[in-house]
Formats: structure tokens, sequence, C-alpha cells
């Protein structure tokens, strides 16, 4: 599996940096594009070296595309085309397309939650609902379609990303190496 992490000024860190980890850690190949060459700034100020620029990548490469949130930072994905295209083209090719916190806005303007099972952070559930079918849950997967609600959920975002990816093996490794504690365990 070879998965894409877009980053863009204002990402939310724990989304972004918790994922990325956890995936490593189950050998999941995780490419984070910055959206401009450099280091992006996240929303709490820690700066991140991306390993490429989103320009130099093939968005047909991956097997799916996962997108933190954070403000501005969902805002600003939102308003990029590539992105946009990049997350129609692999939820129309069934490749898998994550979001978390308020980044599943991107999914609303890229037309892919239409008539799906998503959450978002609490302050997005008006947006989901309107255009998906909202659930509570802190982790939704609806088959290609993975989201979740904010930085308290990137564990069991990166586990669950991780046991659809990769199988429930690699994920009760993970889980049992980082001594991580899910609700419902």
């Amino acid at each position: 599996m070879k998965i894409l992490m877009p980053l863009t000024e204002g990402f939310e860190e724990i989304e972004a940096i918790a994922v990325i980890d956890i995936l490593r850690r189950a050998e999941i190949e995780v490419v984070v594009a910055g959206l401009k060459e450099g280091l992006v700034e996240g929303a709490h100020k820690v700066k991140v070296l991306p390993d490429i620029s989103l320009e130099k990548i093939d968005s047909g490469d991956f097997d799916g595309i996962i997108l933190p949130g954070g403000y501005p930072g969902y805002v600003n994905l939102g308003k990029d085309e590539r992105i946009l295209n990049m997350v129609r083209e692999m939820d129309r090719a069934g490749k898998y397309v994550a979001a978390i916190c308020c980044a599943p806005y991107t999914l609303i303007k890229a037309g892919v939650l239409q008539g799906r099972k998503a959450t978002v952070s609490p302050s997005g559930k008006k947006e989901v609902s309107a255009a998906a079918k909202y659930c509570e849950d802190r982790v939704v997967v609806d088959g290609n379609l993975i989201t979740s609600q904010s930085p308290g959920t990137a564990m069991e975002f990166a586990l669950k990303l991780v046991e659809v990816l990769a199988g429930e093996e690699a994920m009760r490794k993970v889980k049992a190496q980082t001594l991580a504690i899910c609700m419902g365990d």
C-alpha cells in the first residue's frame, strides 16, 4: 500500500503526525506531500518538512489519500483544485479516501460524500449532514471512505486505517506496540 498525505499551512499536527507514524509502523508507505516546496507550518506552529511537493507526484501511483484537518489547513485543502481532483479520481477508482476533523469539508467540495456515511468534527456536523448520512461514531467506514472527528480520535482513526489497509493482525500488532487504548476497548 502507498498512501498520500498532503500537508498545507494550518494542518492539525496530531491528526497528521499520529496517522503518519502509526501507518509507517504498520509498514504502510506514507508519502507526505506539501502543497508547496519547503517547510509547512501546522495550526499550532509545528513545522514539518514534507517528503516531496505535490507537483512532483502522480496521484495514480497511490492506493489512497488521507486528509488531516486543522484550521486553516482544511480550508486550504478545499481551495486546492489539485487536491479536489485527486480525491475525485481516487474515489472513482475505488481507492481509499480518508479525512479527519474538518477535512470532510474537502470531500464535500470534491463531491464524494453524497449519500454516504461520514463523521466530522462537531463544528462541521451541519455541513456534513446536508451532504451525507452523518454518524456520531468516532471513526466511520463506508466502503473506501473513512472519516473521523478530531485530534482526540486520531489514534483510533490511524488504527482503523491500518486495519483497512493492512489487516486486523497488523492493526493489533501496532496497537500492542504503542499500548493504544481506543473507545470501546
